[in-house]
């Protein structure tokens, strides 16, 4: 298993460019299943999160490949999709492979899909999925560690319905977004996601042929259609890499572009960096971060929420930002339960927090020292990056596969940028 070895006290310098978003490449590849034409996708990170979507994909029977002139772009035909079923051990790590649920359904009236796994960060149900399809005219049931779903006898496709999840779920209007494209009539779905990646997905579905309004609302309007056609899309860039970066970057000092990033799409992040005393400012063509170092920076209470608040995907690299900023500060997780697994690794490195519930209370500290941690999910590998760049000494941080399913190469950009890390063998 691979380990990233970071030995701190660098600045980082120079210019990044963001990947495309993983939370809008696996949807988006999924939204490939709803058409029997072509789709071509720019921009698509090389993650292990992708890597397994497209092995999914391919064992329904799909076309996928990355071509070879250009890593970044895929091209999907499914075509000759005949085996409507994303397996349970093809998806065990991964719980975007819900996000196949609502197209395969939608196209073939019928689909089979393992219940799905991924990060240890807390109950994530897909009952808003299921229940959402069932107002739909799906028959659904769930045994044996699948959803099977189907349409009514005689129904040949998926009618369309007005749908109020009872919390703001991603995936799930995604899910249900796409769905509605190929249902017969018009679907509202209310207390729909709000976040950058439904709406590029939506801007997607639309060049499809799909009739979306309302996208980047709580209300979202489709009237469906009876087919939908290929297309040609580039990914938006990926705003948690973006933000994990300005992290970075304010914690170790230094002047960075990042390049692609878009501010209007991180405000909440931004926000609390300004107010810490971080400089960002937009630029042609991305961001510019430029910082002392989080020891002459304030560090900055901050609550998760739904988008447009504070993501919790950059809670645990904003802590560790906290932890070597000046002053006291007070951190509030709402939308996971168990997402603090992080803390006891910075912990080791010198930390001072202490959890209380849903709440981490942070003493910031003047030095970390290297020390060897274990990352425990995606977002806490980031965190402990970043404490890793600024901890004296050398830091090991093992189990990165989680890094690996979230970040493009997080180790070359850091390196181009002036870090001393490196990824070795045990």
């Amino acid at each position: 298993m691979d380990q990233l070895r970071i030995r701190g006290g660098h600045r980082l310098h120079g210019d990044l460019m963001v990947s495309g978003a993983k939370n809008a490449a696996l949807p988006e590849l999924c939204a490939a299943l709803l058409t029997a034409d072509a789709v071509t996708l720019h921009n698509v990170p090389a993650l292990q999160d992708v890597s397994t979507m497209l092995k999914l994909i391919r064992n329904m029977g799909v076309t996928a490949e990355r071509d070879p002139a250009d890593s970044d772009k895929v091209v999907l035909h499914a075509g000759g999709l005949d085996k409507p079923e994303a397996p349970y051990e093809l998806v065990k790590t991964m719980r975007a492979s819900i996000l196949a649920l609502g197209p395969l359904l939608a196209r073939f009236g019928h689909a089979r899909v393992s219940l799905p796994g991924g990060c240890a960060i807390g109950s994530r149900p897909v009952d808003q999925h299921i229940k959402g399809l069932q107002a739909m005219g799906a028959v659904i049931v769930v045994e044996h560690g699948y959803i099977e779903a189907s349409l009514p006898t005689g129904r040949t496709r998926l009618q369309g319905a007005r749908i109020s999840t009872d919390m703001v779920t991603v995936t799930g209007t995604e899910n249900l977004m796409m769905a509605a494209c190929l249902a017969e009539g018009e679907t509202v779905l209310e207390n729909a996601a709000q976040e950058p990646e439904v709406v590029d997905l939506a801007e997607m579905l639309i060049k499809m042929g799909a009739h979306i309004e309302g996208h980047g609302t709580h209300h979202i309007r489709i009237q469906g259609v009876e087919r939908l056609h290929g297309c040609e899309h580039h990914v938006v860039a990926d705003r948690i890499e973006a933000g994990t970066f300005l992290c970075a970057v304010a914690a170790a000092g230094g002047d960075v572009v990042l390049k692609a990033a878009r501010a209007d799409h991180m405000d909440a992040v931004i926000d609390k960096l300004r107010d810490a005393g971080v400089t960002v400012e937009c630029v042609d063509g991305g961001v510019r971060v430029a910082s002392p170092g989080a020891g002459a920076l304030k560090a900055q209470t901050f609550r998760t929420t739904e988008y447009p608040g504070f993501p919790t995907d950059m809670q645990a690299q904003f802590m560790a930002f906290n932890v070597v900023a000046q002053g006291a500060s007070k951190v509030t997780e709402t939308i996971f339960e168990n997402r603090y697994m992080h803390v006891q690794e910075l912990q080791r490195l010198g930390a001072d927090i202490q959890v209380e519930g849903k709440v981490a209370l942070i003493n910031g500290v003047p030095r970390l020292s290297g020390a060897t941690v274990m990352a425990t999910d995606l977002r806490a590998s980031a965190s402990l990056v970043i404490a890793g760049l600024v901890a004296d000494g050398e830091t090991t941080v093992d189990r990165i596969y989680h890094l690996d399913r979230g970040y493009d190469r997080m180790e070359n950009k850091l390196r181009a940028l002036g870090a001393d890390i490196e990824r070795v063998k045990p």
